[in-house]
C-alpha cells in the first residue's frame, strides 16, 4: 500500500522549548491517522509542520513520496495540496455557504468551480442551504461547510484540527462518524489532531499516540485500548484503572484474585506488579465473586457502572446489567476476567 504521507526523524523546536522529537510514522492512502495526546504533547506543531505553518529541526516529512520539509527546506503551504480543517472552522462570516466553498478555486474556471461546488453541496448534504451565511448555521452544519470547502480543491491529505471540539458530546460522536464514513467514502487520506480518545476511535484507521513530545505507541484504535505498551498509553487510554497487586512466582495474585496466564507472568519471580483492569474485565459473580463496597453507581441504559473499593482503598470499576440493582455503600460480589489484563512489573521481593 502507498504511503501518502511519511514522516522520519521529526523533530520541532521552538526558541524556548522543544514540541516534538524524532517523530516518526507513515499514512497509506485513504486511510485516517490521528495525533492523540494530552494538551502539550505536540500534536499540533506536527500538524502545523506538515501543512507547513512551522520549520522542523531535524528529520523530513514527504507527501506522495515528494519531500515537503527538511531543515533546510520548507514547501511553502499553498504549493502543498494540504486541506485544513480549523478548530473553529475559520468560515468567511460575509460570504454564503455557495461562496465559502469556492473560495480556494481561483485557478479552476467558473463552469467547472460550479459543478465542483455542486459536488461538494451534494458531499455534505447541505443544497438547501447553499445561499445562508455561516451565523444562520448550527455547529454541525458549520463544520460540513468548513470540510466541503477544505475538500473543494481535492487536496493529497486533509489535515483537521480539533474538528469536533466546539460542539456538545453527543453531536461530537454523530459528526465524527459521518465525516469518517464521507472520508473513506471519497477514499480521502485525513489526519486528524484531538485530545479525545473516542474521536480518535471513532474517526481513525491509526492513531500516533504522544507523551511530552514522543512517540507514545503507533496502532489501530483496538491495539491502543487491548495492547498499551506503556504506563502512560495504558493510563491515557480507555476508561480502565491501574491496580497495585502482589504477585508469587508462579502468577497466582494475592488474596485468590486468580492466576496470570504464563504468556503474562513468565514465572520465576515474586514480586509487584500493575494490572490495568477495564470496567468490562470486572465481573459481577454473586457465587465466586470477591465482595466490594459501592462508592459510586452510574445509570448508562443497559448497564450501571459501578465504582468500588479495595479493601486498601484502591477503586476500581465494573459494568454490570442494569437488572444488576445495587446501592451505594452495598456490597458488589465481582471477579477478574484476567485472560485480557495487561500486566507492567514494577518491583521485584
Amino acid at each position: 500500500m502507498s504511503e501518502q504521507l511519511a514522516l522520519k526523524g521529526v523533530s520541532i523546536e521552538y526558541p524556548d522549548a522543544t514540541a516534538v522529537t524524532d517523530v516518526s510514522f507513515a499514512l497509506p492512502k485513504g486511510e485516517i491517522g490521528c495525533l492523540l495526546g494530552p494538551s502539550g504533547c505536540g500534536k499540533t506543531s506536527l500538524l502545523r509542520a506538515i501543512a507547513g505553518f512551522e520549520p522542523i529541526r531535524d528529520g523530513e516529512i514527504r507527501l506522495r513520496g515528494n519531500i515537503i520539509s527538511t531543515p533546510s527546506f520548507r514547501k511553502p503551504p499553498e504549493q502543498r495540496s494540504v486541506g485544513m480543517v480549523f478548530q473553529d472552522f475559520a468560515l468567511f462570516p460575509h460570504l454564503t455557504v455557495l461562496q465559502n466553498i469556492g473560495f480556494g478555486l481561483t485557478r479552476t474556471d467558473k463552469e467547472q468551480k460550479a459543478i465542483r461546488i455542486r459536488e461538494m453541496l451534494d458531499l455534505i448534504s447541505l443544497h438547501p442551504l447553499a445561499q445562508r451565511y455561516p451565523h444562520e448555521l448550527s455547529g454541525g452544519q458549520q463544520q460540513r461547510v468548513a470540510l466541503a470547502r477544505a475538500l473543494a480543491p481535492d487536496p493529497e491529505i486533509l489535515l483537521l484540527d480539533e474538528p469536533f471540539s466546539n460542539l456538545d458530546s453527543i453531536r461530537r460522536s454523530q459528526l465524527a462518524a459521518e465525516v469518517r464514513a464521507l472520508l473513506k467514502k471519497r477514499k480521502i487520506t485525513a489526519l486528524i489532531v484531538t485530545h479525545d480518545q473516542d474521536e480518535a476511535f471513532a474517526m481513525s484507521d491509526q492513531i500516533v499516540l504522544l507523551d511530552q513530545g514522543y512517540v507514545a505507541q503507533i496502532g489501530s484504535p483496538r491495539d491502543l485500548y487491548q495492547y498499551p505498551i506503556s504506563l502512560f498509553a495504558a493510563d491515557f487510554i480507555g476508561a480502565g484503572k491501574l491496580i497495585n497487586l502482589e504477585i508469587d512466582a508462579a502468577g497466582n495474585l494475592v488474596n485468590g484474585w486468580g492466576k496470570l496466564s504464563s504468556k503474562q507472568w513468565p514465572g520465576g519471580n515474586e514480586g509487584r506488579i500493575k494490572l490495568l483492569i477495564r470496567p468490562d474485565l470486572v465481573v459481577f459473580d454473586k457465587n465466586k465473586g470477591h465482595p466490594l463496597y459501592i462508592v459510586e453507581k452510574l445509570f448508562q441504559g443497559a448497564n450501571y457502572l459501578y465504582h468500588l473499593a479495595m479493601a486498601d482503598g484502591q477503586i476500581l470499576s465494573c459494568l454490570a446489567p442494569n437488572d444488576v440493582d445495587h446501592s451505594i455503600g452495598d456490597e458488589l460480589p465481582v471477579r477478574f476476567r484476567l485472560e485480557q489484563a495487561v500486566v507492567f512489573k514494577t518491583e521485584s521481593t
